[in-house]
């Protein structure tokens, strides 16, 4: 397995993770859990697009640092605009889903890009030090202390829950939920930062504890 594999891999346990500790969470939010059959459908179907354009960034970093080329304007643009088309495929599998979806890229594409940056830094860092022999929680242990790894980690799912709030904005909800949207979209944010925090140092402590992950 390459780097580029691992750290993909070690992202997609993390996310998943958070978008299953975020369901639970939910559990317990009366607003909120008024729209949960809908909102789980469409948070379960989000992370596996979030997954996907996280590992599309991660491969796209390791080619550039392999070829000696770090990250630059153009390639974030290209990676913005390769998010689109995974999008364009997330709403046409979600179609028949009891909500519907506009996604409104002028409020999103700013937070977006602010995470692509991060991801890519962060992917830059890591690999560029990663050599062959060395385990991927020793690569992760001598690129971030363990403070700012959690800083890191929380960041990105942070940055994950502002992009999910705006867009849970554009669902489309029965009339019955309507007048209730900012106030979910409200709530939503709140309760997913709260569990990113959790999840971060969760995701520190794996790293940095000792013995077998």
């Amino acid at each position: 397995m390459t780097p580029a594999y691992v750290l993909a891999s070690w992202n997609r346990k993390i996310l998943e993770n958070y978008s299953r500790r975020t369901v639970e969470a939910l559990r317990q939010v009366l607003p909120l859990r008024l729209a949960l059959p809908r909102l789980e459908s469409f948070l379960a179907e989000n992370v596996g697009k979030e997954v996907q354009k996280d590992a599309r960034v991660i491969q796209t970093v390791a080619a550039a640092v392999a070829a000696g080329q770090p990250p630059g304007e153009e390639m974030l643009r290209q990676l913005l605009a390769a998010h689109r088309q995974v999008d364009r495929t997330f709403l046409h599998r979600v179609g028949d889903f009891p909500v519907g979806i506009v996604i409104r890229y002028e409020e999103i594409d700013p937070v977006r890009k602010q995470r692509i940056a991060l991801l890519a830094a962060t992917t830059e860092r890591i690999l560029g030090d990663w050599r062959r022999e060395r385990r991927a929680r020793a690569v992760l242990r001598g690129a971030y202390p363990r403070p700012e790894l959690e800083r890191l980690v929380h960041e990105l799912m942070r940055l994950y829950a502002l992009e999910t709030q705006l867009l849970s904005r554009s669902l489309r909800l029965p009339a019955l939920l309507v007048p209730l949207r900012e106030k979910l979209a409200q709530s939503l944010y709140g309760v997913m930062n709260e569990v990113a925090q959790r999840a971060a140092r969760d995701a520190a402590g794996v790293v940095y504890r000792t013995g077998r992950p």
